[in-house]
């Protein structure tokens, strides 16, 4: 079983958030890293738990839907949404 960490890009839909997940791999050539991003549909009891921006970690599971295979575990960092007054 996979497990992966990621960062919530979009928490919209009902029961489903999508994780951006980062890699580097080396250039064959030029020895330079460059980073590679995926991202996973991933099953959450509740979307109102997650928010954009919170880093969490995913499981591998049985297929749930067309695109769902990952389940989220738990959260790894929590953002702190920072509210309209602090912003004028």
């Amino acid at each position: 079983m996979r497990k992966l960490t990621g960062v919530i890009v979009s928490n919209k839909m009902k029961k489903t958030v999508v994780v951006r997940t980062d890699s580097f791999k080396m250039h064959p050539k030029y020895k330079k890293y460059y980073r590679l991003s995926k991202k996973y549909k991933a099953d959450v009891a509740d979307e109102k738990d997650y928010s954009i921006g919170d880093v969490v970690m995913m499981k591998e599971t049985r297929p749930i839907s067309k695109e769902k295979r990952w389940k989220v575990v738990g959260t790894v960092k929590k953002v702190i949404a920072e509210s309209k007054d602090d912003q004028e």
